[in-house]
């Protein structure tokens, strides 16, 4: 089943085309890798997708219903959670209580909150560090609690924006794992990575952008024999 449909998604600033017609669909309980070079206007599709930038024409579906042009927090109460490049934690609060003001948005009851955050934090790998402050984690830590923020909303779908990147080469084969364990506990994923090998690795599909455009999208596969990929 169709968990997302993009058809003909545009977004310009001035005149640069940010993101020009972009079409592109994602199945339930897979990986989608989104793919290009600095400025090909993969974080400017989230954006849209997720209504933070409202778009100049296109259609968004997520689960046949058409999405476009409703607010973050509308889009976000569907299920659809997001991950940012820039990581903003609330830093003098804990991790517990960062992850619970995410849980809130489902759940009222101050302690159910609670332990759906503490759940959270265990499936991230972050249980030791429930009550220390945002601010004292490592960048890899800040990432993982990026990903238990985003999961404490519940999402069907979860857009990931460089979850490997600015970490340190031991980090990421820790980060890579707790993609696919996300992907095996039932959430859709679509993830910006710049790392194609890592890309290859974990993703169903691939879509390829430059210059906000898309070149290619299919099987990593076809994606590696992309002349344009290439």
């Amino acid at each position: 089943m169709k968990i997302l449909s993009v058809k003909n998604l545009s977004r310009s600033f001035g005149g640069i085309k940010a993101n020009d017609n972009i079409s592109f669909e994602v199945d339930e309980g897979t990986i989608l890798g989104v793919i290009g070079p600095n400025g090909a206007g993969k974080s400017t599709l989230f954006d849209l997708i997720t209504g933070y930038t409202k778009a100049d024409d296109g259609q968004v579906e997520f689960f046949n219903k058409n999405i476009f042009g409703l607010s973050p927090d509308k889009i976000s109460n569907l299920g659809i959670g997001r991950t940012f490049q820039k990581l903003k934690p609330f830093a003098d609060q804990t991790l517990l209580e960062n992850v619970m003001i995410g849980s809130f948005v489902k759940e009222k009851n101050i302690k159910k909150a609670r332990d759906k955050a503490l759940e959270i934090i265990d499936f991230v790998d972050l249980i030791e560090k429930r009550h220390h402050f945002a601010k004292e984690l490592s960048t890899g830590q800040r990432k993982r609690l990026e990903m238990a923020r985003a999961m404490a909303i519940e999402p069907k779908l979860l857009l990931m924006d460089e979850v490997t990147g600015g970490v340190d080469q031991r980090t990421i084969p820790g980060l890579v794992e707790l993609i696919k364990k996300l992907k095996k506990s039932g959430v859709t994923i679509v993830t910006i990575e710049h790392n194609i090998n890592i890309i290859m690795e974990i993703s169903d599909n691939v879509l390829a952008l430059d210059q906000g455009k898309r070149i290619a999208y299919g099987s990593p596969k076809e994606i590696q024999q992309n002349k344009q990929v290439i």
